[in-house]
């Protein structure tokens, strides 16, 4: 008689969900149940679980459950999975957790429709001779197993797009606070830096808390705007000023560096005449190199592997040598000072050249230091530097 191998779809003292009822009807409707490695189920439901509304009690009860299941896959022709350890023997799994706590994890995963309980009239967990056995059944978990990993595959994705967008907005900062710092000490009489300082010093306590994507947005889009600015008041033709707009800089509008001889460095000894008539001597920067970018970049390749877009403009260089100096043991304060010495541009390019033999200079924030001295003293230009690198390609 047909009727004598029904499988009940109440539990025991239990009544009848919309969630019981719709598994029912995907395990009744489903003629194959696809393979599933109960293992892997297990982990995708590490990620998806608090989608599904299980927490991490629950998974370990199922963890539990699981290992009283004899074979690794759960899906197949056969018979449906059902285990049908008793209370004692879950809670021993369990080490010793209390019969009503684990009991409750039990009917939360039947609430989330991950496992069925197949209960006997009497409710008591068996396998009688004919091989029907009463229990829980794992089914569920194959069935729902591409659903699962589905989610559990969303869930990686946003995490993973949120932690790029958190890297995004914390070099963001990063530059915004240098340029801040580089920016009261080139042009001081623009007021603008402090609320530069003080947009990054609150981007970095905003980003000790867990920020949603649309926080993250709203930061990257205020620091976006800000290192606009800060790079538009600190592009070379804007550092230009004259001695009525600060006295503590002296700009000659016909000076030109000649070319590739270390005396012609990234500082200038400039001659002028204080009001008693005595000589006096200024030190300014050079804008730019000497060697046009596209040539450095064709030379100094190296340094565009570390940057997300391509270098097009001098500011690009900067940032992208002050974002590879750390990897190469290179201090914030050598930095700041090869910085002052020679220019950012100069600055920058030395760092460049520096990485595309780094495996021959033994300690490289020393090596910038004495390079920076040398550039004080008017003794020493990154074009020959560069122009060094060339020639050894060519060889």
């Amino acid at each position: 008689m047909k009727f004598m191998t029904y499988v009940p779809i109440t539990p025991f003292r239990g009544t009848v969900t919309e969630v019981l009822l719709a598994n029912e009807h995907l395990a009744r409707t489903t003629e194959t149940r696809p393979h599933a490695d109960k293992w892997d189920v297990l982990r995708e439901l590490g990620v998806a679980g608090p989608e599904l509304g299980v927490s991490d009690r629950q998974l370990t009860v199922l963890q539990a459950l699981l290992s009283f299941h004899p074979e690794t896959e759960l899906g197949g022709d056969g018979d449906a999975p059902v285990v049908f350890p008793s209370n004692a023997s879950i809670c021993e799994r369990l080490n010793g957790m209390a019969c009503s706590t684990m009991r409750r994890h039990l009917a939360g995963l039947v609430k989330a429709g991950l496992i069925i309980r197949r209960d006997s009239p009497n409710g008591k967990r068996y396998t009688n001779r004919s091989g029907h056995a009463f229990g829980f059944d794992l089914s569920p978990l194959a069935l729902r197993f591409p659903e699962i990993c589905a989610m559990a595959e969303a869930i990686r994705a946003e995490r993973d797009r949120l932690k790029r967008l958190r890297q995004t907005v914390s070099l963001m900062r990063r530059d915004l606070a240098s340029l801040a710092i580089y920016g009261a000490e080139t042009r001081p009489e623009l007021s603008v830096w402090d609320a530069f300082s003080d947009l990054a010093i609150l981007t970095a306590r905003d980003l000790r808390r867990r920020l949603t994507e649309e926080d993250m947005n709203r930061l990257g889009k205020r620091l976006e705007e800000a290192l606009d600015k800060a790079r538009d008041l600190l592009e070379p033709n804007n550092l230009i000023t004259t001695d009525a707009e600060n006295e503590h800089h002296n700009h000659t509008s016909n000076t030109k560096v000649t070319g590739f001889e270390p005396s012609h460095g990234a500082t200038r000894k400039e001659a002028k005449n204080d009001e008693d008539g005595k000589s006096i001597h200024r030190t300014s920067h050079d804008n730019e190199p000497a060697i046009p970018l596209g040539l450095i970049l064709s030379i100094c390749a190296e340094i565009q592997i570390y940057t997300e877009a391509p270098i097009r403009h001098w500011h690009d260089l900067v940032r992208a040598a002050d974002m590879v100096r750390p990897m190469m043991g290179i201090q914030s304060s050598v930095w700041l000072e090869a910085v002052d010495t020679m220019g950012p541009e100069q600055a920058a390019v030395t760092v460049a050249a520096m990485l595309e033999r780094f495996d021959q200079i033994k300690s490289p924030g020393g090596y910038l230091r004495h390079l920076a001295r040398r550039a004080g003293e008017g003794k020493f230009s990154c074009a020959p530097m560069v122009m060094a690198l060339m020639r050894k390609d060519a060889a």
